[in-house]
């Protein structure tokens, strides 16, 4: 199956908007606003399709020393400035397992690459738990650096952080 990671876009917005509410509580649900809100702050914005003009997943990544007021951003801006930091990914039901996901990342891992970043950092929810995306995110590489409790303790996480080779 091929795998097409492209730039979101303004038609995409009512399937991302499904899917990430599809997706709750792995994610936190969006509206409109909120999506427009994240994409306006983010240094990266795509869609993958398996199929022309139909998203099967999506990832919203912002670089350091943006103003995002998210208490997992702030923790690891507080912890360094060379990072690409993935706020969420999300792939559709009955995509995942066919690459969709590894190639978001690939787009997150080009990212950091081309800007000099050491590392992309995200988190995953251990409260609900979401064992899943712990383990697709561990086949990627990705380290628990720390956990912390967030959104007025109404979820736990697991801070990660994969670190591009050759990064100091």
């Amino acid at each position: 199956m091929t795998v097409v990671v492209r730039p979101l876009e303004s038609a995409d917005v009512p399937a991302v908007l499904a899917m990430d509410n599809a997706a709750v509580p792995a994610v936190t649900p969006l509206d409109r606003k909120e999506l427009g809100e994240l994409v306006a702050l983010a240094s990266l914005a795509v869609v993958a399709e398996t199929e022309p003009g139909e998203p099967a997943g999506f990832l919203i990544a912002m670089d350091p020393g943006v103003d995002y007021g998210s208490e997992n951003y702030r923790w690891f801006q507080a912890r360094s400035d060379s990072f690409v930091y993935v706020d969420r990914i999300v792939v559709a039901d009955g995509h995942r397992g066919t690459g969709v996901g590894r190639a978001l990342y690939d787009a997150a891992f080009a990212r950091a690459r081309e800007f000099g970043r050491s590392e992309v950092a995200c988190e995953v929810n251990v409260r609900p738990a979401n064992p899943e995306s712990l383990a697709f995110h561990a086949r990627l590489g990705f380290e628990r650096l720390e956990e912390q409790e967030t959104k007025g303790g109404a979820y736990r996480v697991a801070l990660l952080a994969a670190r591009l080779p050759g990064a100091r």
